[in-house]
This record gives C-alpha cells, sequence and structure tokens, in this order.
C-alpha cells in the first residue's frame, strides 16, 4: 500500500468510526467530511469507492440495525425507537425501514403479524414450487418436493403472518417466468426481508445475466468486499426466492457446479435449461 493510498484508508476507518459513535445525531456528508478534511465530493466519492456503500447509506443500515435491536423488546414503541435511533419521527423510521428492509417497522416488530401473505403451489420444469406474496410483491418462493415441509419452511420465514392459498397477480407475474421472455422480469415486484449484507449479494445475484455464471468470489468483488466469499457464500444459501433471484447461477471458482439447497442436480439442470434458452433465442 502506497502513503496515498494508506492516507485514504484511515480517512475512511477515521469517518466511519465517527459516523459509529455519532449515528444517533445523524451526521451529514458536510459534517463528516469535515471531520476528515475533504471536501463533500471528494470523500463521498472516496467513501464509496473504499467501503462500497455510500455515507449516507452507511448511516442507514448502522440506524437500522440499532432500529431493530430496540423494536426487540415488545414494551418498546415505534416513537420511542425512532427518538433512541435519532431519527426526528416515526415518518422517517418508517422510510428508512421501507427502503432498506422492504417492511415497515411494525410489520418487523410483530414478525410479520400485520402482513397478509398469499400462497399456492404450482408446477414448474424443475418439479413443484410453492411461491408467496404479499402486495407489495412475492416474499417466498421454494421448489416443494414435499408439499406440506414447504409450508412449514414458510411459516418460519412468517410465523405470525396470516395465510390465504389463492393465486394473485403478482405469483402468476412470477411464474410467467418459466414460460415468457426475461425481458419482463421488470414486472416482477420483489417483496424481501434480510440483512443489509444479504440484500446487497441478492442484488448482485439479479444482475447476473440469464445463461451466465459467476462465482462467489466474484459476487464479493461486485459487492465492493472481495474477502467476504463465505459471507457471500451464506446469503446466497439463505436467498428466500429461489430461482427469481438467481443463486443457481452461482458457482465455485474451480468451475465445480457447487452445493445448492435444492439439491446439485436440479441445479445442474437449471443452468442447462437456460442456457439452452438462450442459445435458442440467440
Amino acid at each position: 500500500m502506497d502513503t496515498q493510498e494508506a492516507i485514504n484508508y484511515q480517512r475512511i476507518a477515521d469517518a466511519i468510526n465517527y459516523i459509529k459513535l455519532n449515528f444517533k445525531d445523524q451526521p451529514n456528508l458536510d459534517e463528516v467530511a469535515e471531520k476528515v478534511n475533504l471536501s463533500p465530493f471528494h470523500f463521498q466519492r472516496l467513501f464509496t469507492e473504499w467501503a462500497g456503500i455510500s455515507p449516507k447509506k452507511f448511516l442507514q443500515y448502522l440506524s437500522l440495525d440499532y432500529a431493530k435491536g430496540i423494536l426487540k423488546d415488545k414494551k418498546a414503541t415505534l416513537f420511542d425507537t425512532a427518538f433512541e435511533t435519532g431519527l426526528s419521527g416515526t415518518g422517517r423510521l418508517h422510510d428508512l425501514f421501507m427502503n432498506i428492509e422492504g417492511m415497515t417497522p411494525a410489520e418487523y416488530k410483530n414478525g410479520g403479524q400485520s402482513l397478509s401473505i398469499n400462497y399456492s403451489f404450482a408446477e414448474s420444469p424443475f418439479g413443484d414450487i410453492i411461491v408467496a406474496s404479499t402486495t407489495k410483491g412475492i416474499c417466498y418462493m421454494a421448489f416443494a418436493d414435499d408439499r406440506e415441509d414447504a409450508f412449514e419452511q414458510l411459516l418460519l420465514q412468517f410465523p405470525n403472518a396470516k395465510f390465504t392459498q389463492m393465486v394473485d397477480v403478482q405469483q402468476q407475474n412470477a411464474l410467467f417466468i418459466f414460460k415468457k421472455d426475461w425481458t419482463e422480469l421488470s414486472s416482477i415486484k420483489l417483496h424481501l426481508k434480510g440483512t443489509s449484507f444479504q440484500l446487497k449479494v441478492w442484488e448482485a445475484l439479479l444482475n447476473v445475466p440469464v445463461g451466465g455464471l459467476t462465482t462467489y468470489a466474484s459476487v464479493a468483488s461486485a459487492i465492493h468486499n472481495p474477502k467476504a466469499s463465505r459471507a457471500v457464500g451464506s446469503a446466497v444459501a439463505d436467498n428466500p426466492v429461489a430461482f427469481l433471484i438467481p443463486c443457481h447461477r452461482v458457482i465455485k471458482s474451480t468451475g465445480e457446479i457447487g452445493q445448492y439447497h435444492w439439491g446439485s442436480t436440479r441445479k445442474s439442470a437449471i443452468i442447462g435449461w437456460e442456457a439452452a434458452k438462450v442459445n435458442l433465442v440467440a
């Protein structure tokens, strides 16, 4: 590491420590930049380059994690949580959860109690699947070799939600992925819950093209955390939406297919099926 890189690293380390110590004051870009003797523009660019996310997003992640800890106390109100996190009100707390977590603070606090989830079973080229949705989008999708067990797994994801077995428009759009042009994938809405790291990994997977493959190391690099291959592997394994978030396109750096939650044989079949579809279109 040359002298300038060392200086830049120390500045970013100091900035991260400052934000961690003062996140309850919700410091703005200008304030943090001043602490490390950089212009706001230069600091924004440098922080994003080194940390992989903007200073604002980093502050949001810290605030979210802290708010989650408070909400685990069933006696804590949303107002208390917003105040303790340094937010100006419950409106900002709501926006924070919706922008990053994809659910309201109340939904998170109640383990999905206020969620109404529709679910159904359907056939796919790779076996039966279970697909579940809220009004906001697909929240769960998995291969269902045993339907009773598949539903039990769904219940574990949202233990307090209200479930109705029915097919809705969200599910129909998602299931078209097996039959229609992949360019229409943008019409499929997802409603996901996960850690900030998991969401970044799943977003990176969505950028892997149909018929293409990637590695855990490549995904780690894509989220600007090249040493996190093992953590990436865990996030890939925790993917709650099979096929739509294409965790099957991640293989080992050696070229081996690697593990898959629903079996390596099924993973190989999906990869081959997608490659054939792409070649057919070409």
